[in-house]
Formats: structure tokens, C-alpha cells, sequence
């Protein structure tokens, strides 16, 4: 770089090239009375770089032709895509002679066709209005950092650049380069009422492991052995029928009082459907009674079927049972679509099995369609297809500690006609080891309430109240897009684990490990990043949360990190787009280029009432969450958007 001259050097330049350098340099022209909406004036009379010095002689700098903000530095058509308040502009300049040179920033506002407008002080109580790079070996980048709160989020800008040298302007400025900040999600302040349960559940339809598929039924006869007059008696499962058992007409539309399960009696038949306490099972099929002579040369003396369902359901908490004990049920509905003269009758046997070490249980109690107390057998001459019989067995659970409770059912048929011949088929069981999807657990482990029983099998979903908490429900849902596991994500299939009270998790020093050593280690060297006021007082909130097996902070988890400095580092800010909007932007204090996508858990500077609201309701005792169980996180105001390349927008939920 050449030395600085002083003006007092023009005194040794030839008269012409005095006027060409007075001509040239003007006055130096402050911010606010800096041309619009024409900017064209010189860099050299602006000159915020230093004054110029043509004796200096030698090649004036240039800019380069392709200015470009960040980060990420990545365009979107036409403008820059900026994803972060604290936005950063770069050039390359090239010096003809090798010397060093800066660039000197001057951005604007654009009117509706994307030109510049008004210029934007950058500066303050600076002259210029703009800012200028430290110096760079010719064709490197020089850059600057837009100090905080001089641009607006969801405005869009443009900006040149002019090379100096110290001695020599480039004659013309470099092209504009259009650049907006745009957050990944854009939401309202917190809305004043919600609808939104947060703990309420969808019935989900699953298949059983451990049951025949309706194909695959009237394979497997089983036949008694022949009473003394040459006589037996077959059973076969079929397929459920297409329109399931015929609706009762004496019964009030709606669920009967008999039924174990409200919601499911109106349910599809062919199917099998659950939440986290209740089974409802309608593709069990139905049976085939075959009353046969010995002899295979003669017809069936008679035959009769019926549809069969099933219903479980297991109560999480003292208030759904009544009872201080653990306690699951089960039910069975048998309805008669045919029985023959020649059998006289059928009676029905239920047998429900279990591998409960602590339960004790009762009798089959059963019921008619209008649950009159009742048996299960049905008079040849009497019976009708509305004499449905419900079958109701309890098992209460007095253990310690958590256990599984596998399950087996089958039916055992005799007729009026042959007190000598009964036969049994099996019903199926509650899954196989691996799945058990139909398998109670019951347990006492959860502190401050009693005993409870759930079917485990089923993955709640916790919904964030996207109304109430905007802001933390646009962090989740985000994070729930970029991360690479899609923790929580209910698109994404994606479960998170609960760190319940019996983990046995324990940190480097071999001492229990909990959910505040979790969230220390993610949160604890994580400052207040820069927002405007209204955003209000801020919290770090951590993705995946503390509570989880998939935190950062987790020890030996798949997403374990060192310190929260390897996180996403996202922050809330104010939109400055004329909206009450706010957005979530990068926070690019410690990864300078803002999230990669790679990251493997996430900390967001987020309004600290939506903080520690969001999963308030999120109490182990409702769906009683032990130790590594599975859950999802749903946002709704979010999830209609396909993905995080663009920006989201929140939608009342």
C-alpha cells in the first residue's frame, strides 16, 4: 500500500490534474443527505474511506462484479438470502499494482422493483453513513459486520461496494447485490385462548403380530373327539364379516352401556384400533361350529357361527379406576349370525390367560346388549342376531416395581345336542416377545400417585400448543425438520425416549445422572443473545429437551455432545416488515455460518414464559412415561408446511 500524501503534495502536480482531483472529490457527503432515490455520485466523493491521492500514480482498485450477504451467503433467485440480524457483506477487490485495499459498504432500501431507495445509516454519528472493511491482499474478500438493529428482518436491501487503496477510488461502483433477512419460521405474539389439548390423543389402527391375517383363517379346524353316538364337534375361525355384527335396534345411537371401550363400538369392522389405555379389536373374525357325523359320507347334522370382538383397557390412575390397586379389563362380544335346530344350543367358554406374577382375578361376568346380567348361551329356538352377549373379566395387579403382562385368549364351544363334546380355538395373544403390542404394563414407580396400568405398546403424541407458545412451538418444529434423527417428529416417524424416574443412567463420574445435568450441559454457557424489547425476557430452550434420552446433554445418547456450543444455535427476534410478527433466526455468535443441518440437538433464545410453558402439561402420570418410553411432539400451527428450506408460517391451530 502507498504511504498517505497530504494535500499539501498537490503543490507539485501539473494544474490539470489538480482540477481533475478537485472535480472528483466534492465534499464528503453525510448519511442523511446522501442523493435518493439516484444514487450517482462517485466513490471518490464520497471518499469514507480516506481522501485520494492521485499523485500517488498507479492503477485504481476494483471491486468485484459479485457482492454478496450472509450468512449463509446463498441466494434465493435474485437476492441474498440472509438468515441472521447480524448480517454480514463481502466483496472481493483486486488491486492492479498487488497493493492492499478495502471496500467501503453503503446499503439501501428498495422501492417495489427492487431498487435502491433510501440510503440506510449505518454508521450512527459516523459522517458517511456506511461502513468500511479492514484492508485485504488484492483478490481476497473484505467484509463487514452490519452492527445489530441497523437492518430489519423481512426488509428487503441492496448494496454496493467501492474499492480504495489507500491513495486511489475505483472510478465506478460495483453492481448492487439485493439481500433480505429471512427467518426459518415467522409466528404472532402468544394468542389469548386455545382449544388445544395438549394431552388429548388419536386412536391409531395397528396390526397384531400374533393373529392370524383374515386370509389365512378357516385353515386350522379343530375337531373334538366322537361321543358315544358317533357324533363331533369342529371349530374353525373365518374372517370378520365385511359389515362386522348387526346393530342392535333397541340400542340409543351411540355406544351401548355394555361396552368396556365408548368409542368403539362404531369403529370399522375389519380393523384394530388403540390409544394408550384402550384396545379395540375388530378383525378378531368369527367361528364356525361344525356339529359332524363320524362318518364322512354323511352331511353336517347342523352348524352355527358367531362374530367375535375384543375390547382391553387398562386405567393409568386411581381417578379412572376407582380403585387403589392397578387394574386392566378386558371384554369380549360374541354375536350368533346362525344356529341350527340340531344343535338345540350353544354355549361359548372365554378363556382369557395371562403370566402375571402379582394380579389377582375374577370371574367372566357376562352381559346382554342391554347389559342385563346374563350367560353365554344361546337357545336354538330362541335365539335372534340381537342377542349379543358381552363378556367382562378384571385383573388387578398388586406388584412393586413395573411388569409386563403378556395375554392369551381362546374360545371353547359345546352344544345342547352332546354333553360329550367340547372343543377350544385359539384366539391369538397379546403379540409376539419382541412387539407385545397388546401386552398391559402396570407399575408403582411413579412418585405422588397410585398404582396404574397402560398398554406401553402405543407412542403417545404431546401437541405443543402452538396458539399459546408460537415461539417454542416454531423452535420444535424446526429443529424437528433439521435435525438429522427428526427427533419427536411425527412426519418423520420419529420417536423421542422419555428419562423417566427409573433410569439407571449415570454420568462420567459414575453418579446418577438427571435431566438438570442434561439441560447444564446445553444450556450452561449459552448468554442472552441481541433482540428487540418486545420479544420480552429470554430463555435457552434446548432440542431435543432434558427430559429426553435424545438431549444433547444425555449421557451415551445418540445425540451426546460435549458442550452446547455443537448445537444449532437459533435465536427470536421482532420482524421489521410493518407486521407483529417475529421470526427465528441463526444465532451465528458461536457458528459464525449459522446451522448446518448436521447438528445433533439445538439451543434457541426463546421468550422464557413460552419456554417453560410449553410442555407444562407434559406429566408422566397421565400417560405414566417410565424409563425410555416412546412419544412424539406435535406442532400444529407448523406442520402444514412441507419443509424448512423456505420459510414458515405459523397457522392458527
Amino acid at each position: 500500500m502507498r504511504p498517505l500524501r497530504t494535500l499539501s503534495g498537490l503543490r507539485n502536480v501539473a494544474a490539470g490534474a489538480v482540477l481533475a482531483l478537485l472535480a472528483g472529490i466534492g465534499t464528503a457527503t453525510a448519511a442523511d443527505s446522501a442523493p435518493s432515490p439516484t444514487p450517482s455520485y462517485s466513490p471518490a466523493s464520497l471518499a469514507a474511506a480516506g481522501p485520494e491521492d492521485l499523485a500517488a500514480g498507479g492503477q485504481r482498485p476494483e471491486s468485484g462484479k459479485n457482492p454478496s450477504a450472509g450468512p449463509q451467503f446463498v441466494k434465493s433467485g435474485s437476492t441474498w438470502n440472509v438468515i441472521t440480524p447480524d448480517v454480514v457483506l463481502r466483496n472481493t477487490v483486486t488491486d492492479p499494482d498487488r497493493d492492499k485495499a478495502n471496500l467501503t459498504f453503503e446499503v439501501w432500501t428498495t422501492d417495489a422493483n427492487g431498487k435502491p431507495k433510501t440510503k440506510v445509516d449505518l454508521d450512527g454519528p459516523g459522517e458517511y453513513g456506511v461502513l468500511v472493511s479492514g484492508y485485504v491482499d488484492s483478490g481476497k474478500l473484505a467484509q463487514v459486520p452490519v452492527p445489530y438493529g441497523k437492518l430489519k428482518p423481512g426488509v428487503t436491501y441492496t448494496f454496493r461496494t467501492s474499492a480504495y487503496d489507500g491513495s486511489l477510488y475505483e472510478t465506478e461502483w460495483s453492481p448492487y447485490a439485493n439481500f433480505r433477512i429471512n427467518p426459518y419460521v415467522t409466528f404472532p405474539a402468544p394468542q389469548t385462548s386455545s382449544i388445544i389439548d395438549p394431552v388429548a390423543q388419536k386412536v391409531r389402527e395397528f396390526t397384531r403380530t400374533n393373529a392370524d391375517p383374515p386370509s389365512a383363517r378357516k385353515s386350522d379346524r379343530k375337531c373334538s373327539a366322537a361321543d358315544p353316538q358317533g357324533r363331533k364337534l369342529c371349530i374353525e375361525m373365518t374372517p370378520p364379516s365385511k359389515d362386522g355384527p348387526p346393530a342392535d335396534p333397541r340400542l340409543a345411537p351411540g355406544s351401548p352401556a355394555v361396552e368396556l371401550v365408548d368409542w368403539c363400538y362404531e369403529k370399522p369392522a375389519g380393523k384394530d384400533y388403540m390409544n394408550r389405555t384402550e384396545a379395540c379389536l375388530k378383525n378378531v373374525g368369527g367361528v364356525d361350529m361344525y356339529f359332524l357325523s363320524t362318518d364322512p359320507d354323511s352331511p353336517a347334522l347342523g352348524m352355527a357361527h358367531f362374530e367375535i370382538e375384543q375390547r382391553i383397557k387398562a386405567y393409568p390412575n386411581k381417578g379412572s379406576s376407582g380403585s387403589n390397586f392397578a387394574e386392566f379389563d378386558q371384554q369380549i362380544y360374541l354375536v350368533p349370525t346362525r344356529i341350527d335346530p340340531d344343535l338345540e344350543g350353544v354355549t361359548l367358554k372365554w378363556n382369557a390367560g395371562d403370566n402375571c406374577d402379582s394380579c389377582v382375578v375374577s370371574q367372566t361376568k357376562w352381559a346382554d346388549n342391554q347389559n342385563n346380567t346374563s350367560d353365554a348361551h344361546w337357545d336354538a329356538n330362541e335365539w335372534t342376531e340381537f342377542s349379543g352377549r358381552w363378556g367382562r373379566y378384571l385383573t388387578q395387579w398388586n406388584g412393586t416395581g413395573k411388569e409386563t403382562i403378556d395375554l392369551g385368549w381362546s374360545i371353547t364351544g359345546t352344544v345342547d345336542a352332546s354333553n360329550a363334546l367340547q372343543v377350544t380355538v385359539g384366539l391369538g395373544t397379546s403379540g409376539v416377545e419382541s412387539v407385545r403390542e397388546l401386552a398391559p404394563r402396570c407399575d408403582d414407580i411413579l412418585n405422588g400417585v397410585a398404582p396404574g396400568c397402560v398398554l406401553p405398546f402405543f407412542k403417545p403424541t404431546y401437541t405443543v400448543d402452538t396458539n399459546l407458545y408460537p415461539a417454542a412451538g416454531a423452535y420444535y418444529w424446526l429443529m424437528q425438520e433439521k435435525m438429522p434423527d427428526h427427533a419427536g417428529s411425527v412426519r418423520w416417524d420419529s420417536l423421542l425416549h422419555y428419562f423417566g424416574p427409573d433410569s439407571t443412567a449415570t454420568g462420567p463420574d459414575g453418579k446418577p445422572w438427571d435431566s438438570d445435568k442434561s439441560r447444564n450441559k446445553v444450556c450452561g454457557n449459552w448468554t442472552v443473545p441481541k433482540a428487540d424489547a418486545s420479544v420480552g425476557t429470554m430463555d435457552c430452550d434446548e432440542y431435543a429437551m432434558a427430559s429426553t434420552h435424545e438431549s444433547g446433554g444425555f449421557p451415551g445418547g445418540v445425540n451426546q455432545v460435549t458442550s452446547g456450543d455443537e448445537c444449532a444455535q437459533l435465536n427470536t427476534d421482532k420482524m421489521g416488515d410493518g407486521s407483529a410478527n417475529f421470526g427465528l433466526f441463526a444465532d451465528t455468535r458461536k457458528a459464525t455460518k449459522g446451522p448446518t443441518g448436521k447438528e445433533r440437538c439445538g439451543r434457541a433464545g426463546i421468550n422464557a414464559d413460552q419456554n417453560r410453558g410449553a410442555f407444562k402439561k407434559l406429566q408422566p402420570s397421565i400417560w405414566r412415561l417410565l424409563d425410555n418410553d416412546g412419544f412424539f411432539v406435535s406442532n400444529p400451527g407448523f406442520e402444514h408446511c412441507v419443509n424448512a428450506s423456505t420459510t414458515c408460517s405459523w397457522r392458527k391451530a
